[in-house]
């Protein structure tokens, strides 16, 4: 992996991250909350540890589902991409 695509690893899981944490804290304070779309998108781009860490959506089935969808589409990816990094 170049160093570029592992600095935008760690950032965009740094902002999933904070993202996560401050829909929390609104559904907490019933607040105006993030859409299960753009939590979903960041999921996608690389956030996956921050769900559980709040515990959030983590018992919401169909986001559950989307959330599983995405991290085996993440792997396969990676997988792909390591391949041919190696070649």
């Amino acid at each position: 992996m170049n160093e570029a695509l592992m600095y935008f690893c760690i950032v965009i899981n740094i902002i999933t991250f904070l993202v996560f944490g401050y829909d929390k804290r609104q559904a907490k304070n019933n607040k105006r909350r993030i859409s299960e779309f753009h939590l979903l998108l960041l999921t996608a781009i690389g956030g996956i540890l921050s769900m559980y860490l709040f515990k959030h959506k983590t018992n919401k089935f169909s986001f559950i589902l989307s959330f599983y969808a995405i991290v085996i589409l993440q792997i396969v990816l990676l997988y792909f991409g390591i391949q041919t990094f190696k070649s």
